[in-house]
């Protein structure tokens, strides 16, 4: 359940940084009457390109994350999960 609930709250965190920074709601920002300063940066195609991909980045975490959850990969060899030394059993022969 934890694990469904990081996946959806990231998801949806990843769509709305996607689109916001192209809505009029990222114009009409309260902030920028603050600090009329930092209109022109928050403004700027570059911030918002920014923006957007930390967006994208953050729904790619989430997708992976769903994978994992829903197949429930086996960790690599040498990951930090399995250990170098949980690789393979030990032969104890007499």
């Amino acid at each position: 359940m934890a694990a469904l609930l990081s996946v959806l709250s990231s998801l949806l965190v990843g769509i709305v940084l996607v689109f916001a920074p192209w809505t009029s709601l990222w114009d009409s920002n309260w902030l920028l009457q603050l600090w009329p300063g930092l209109r022109g940066f928050l403004l700027s195609a570059f911030t918002r390109g920014a923006v957007t991909g930390l967006g994208l980045v953050n729904v790619l975490l989430a997708l992976g994350d769903a994978h994992r959850s829903l197949v429930g990969s086996e960790p690599q060899p040498g990951s930090p999960e399995r250990g170098p030394y949980r690789e393979r059993p030990l032969d104890r022969r007499p």
